[in-house]
């Protein structure tokens, strides 16, 4: 038996999404969508990036995860507005939950959002929360296998990440065939390997960034 759907399942969600990219556009807000799977180094991809930039940009972040405000802590120590949305066993951030936190931010104040999705290679990649790009971050430490077997999530991202390269002498990782695997699924998909933890390669991340948000 074949159902046929008359109403596109996700419409409220895609909606909301449509809500939020253009509330961000008018307040000429750059908005990030940051995924990846559980530690592979997100925040403190975050919290260096902010160091990098609040200087010169009004940066703010949505932080998502199961439970806790540990990760939202983190940034608010570096005096950075971080709202927190906690799922409570929700495996990703969807539109109409970030919808409901804009009224907390002063949008047409901040330069930079960023929104820390939660720790998953699989259901963050479907979700449209209304943002410019979205960057997934992958670390050496998970191995090579991780772009062919999730290949949904990295198809439909703008730029892949590889961090924690300090680790490359430690790990079995080659970051070549990562790059041509990524180029096997998302030819067009900018690839950038870096560490989050010791500045190696951040420069490329951060000039990206600066010249994005020239373009908002």
């Amino acid at each position: 038996m074949k159902v046929k759907l008359k109403e596109e399942v996700l419409k409220d969600q895609n909606r909301s999404a449509e809500f939020n990219r253009q509330h961000f556009n008018n307040c000429n807000t750059l908005v990030i969508n940051l995924m990846s799977s559980p530690g592979a180094g997100k925040t403190t991809l975050l919290e260096r990036t902010i160091r990098e930039l609040k200087g010169d940009y009004r940066i703010a972040v949505i932080e998502g995860d199961l439970a806790t405000e540990r990760d939202a802590e983190r940034l608010r120590s570096l005096g950075i507005q971080t709202v927190q949305i906690n799922t409570v066993g929700g495996c990703h951030l969807d539109a109409r939950m970030v919808a409901k936190q804009l009224p907390n931010f002063e949008l047409e104040n901040i330069d930079i959002l960023f929104i820390e999705n939660i720790g998953n290679l699989v259901c963050p990649s479907g979700y449209d929360l209304g943002q410019d790009y979205k960057v997934v971050v992958l670390s050496v430490p998970e191995g090579n296998d991780k772009i062919p077997k999730y290949p949904v999530m990295f198809r439909r991202t703008d730029m892949t990440i590889i961090n924690k390269i300090d680790l490359l002498p430690f790990v079995a990782f080659d970051l070549g065939e990562a790059k041509n695997d990524l180029k096997a699924i998302h030819p067009k998909c900018l690839f950038q390997a870096l560490s989050a933890q010791t500045g190696e390669g951040f420069e490329n991340w951060i000039n990206w960034l600066k010249d994005v948000e020239k373009n908002v």
